[in-house]
């Protein structure tokens, strides 16, 4: 890790807290070409209720639009949670030579957890590949989202309950 990849996933962390503030799972995504930030976003699925509006997905699409180009050739993609396997796919298709990731997904991650799809040598393209940078605020971030939400649902369970005991009386 050198301290550009840390700068920037601190700001993918800044599009994270974004998508927290408005329930969204907390992941965020920003895309550098020539050291500058070309793109920058957050997690949306739950907003649009589109199951496409990932991080990485709305980060490329900017991406693309502000080169004029699909080919993102020289580009890191830095993302705070490892990309599943459709952003693995839209980010291999789209040619991002680097992809840094923070917390490491044990469910869903295709940049060398479950698989790795960005390194797989039978597709006519790969990205390198840095895992784990400032990994541990990453993934104590989905903990803590995660943790609220159980909390939250929780007490919404136990209030509906108590209004169904309340209009039995």
């Amino acid at each position: 890790m050198n301290d550009l990849d840390e700068l920037f996933m601190r700001e993918a962390m800044k599009e994270a807290r974004k998508a927290e503030k408005i329930n969204e799972v907390p992941i965020g995504a920003v895309i550098v070409y020539e050291g500058k930030i070309i793109s920058r976003a957050h997690n949306l699925r739950e907003t649009e209720q589109n199951s496409l509006a990932h991080a990485e997905l709305l980060a490329i699409d900017q991406a693309c639009k502000e080169i004029g180009s699909w080919r993102l050739e020289d580009t890191t993609l830095y993302v705070t949670l490892e990309p599943c396997p459709m952003c693995a796919g839209a980010i291999m298709l789209s040619r991002v030579k680097r992809v840094v990731y923070g917390a490491a997904d044990p469910k869903g991650g295709c940049a060398g957890t479950l698989m790795n799809l960005l390194e797989e040598s039978r597709f006519n393209h790969q990205s390198i590949v840095e895992s784990g940078v400032l990994g541990e605020e990453c993934g104590q971030m989905l903990s803590d989202f995660f943790q609220k939400l159980r909390l939250r649902k929780k007490q919404d369970k136990k209030l509906r309950t108590q209004q169904a005991s309340n209009d039995l009386q």
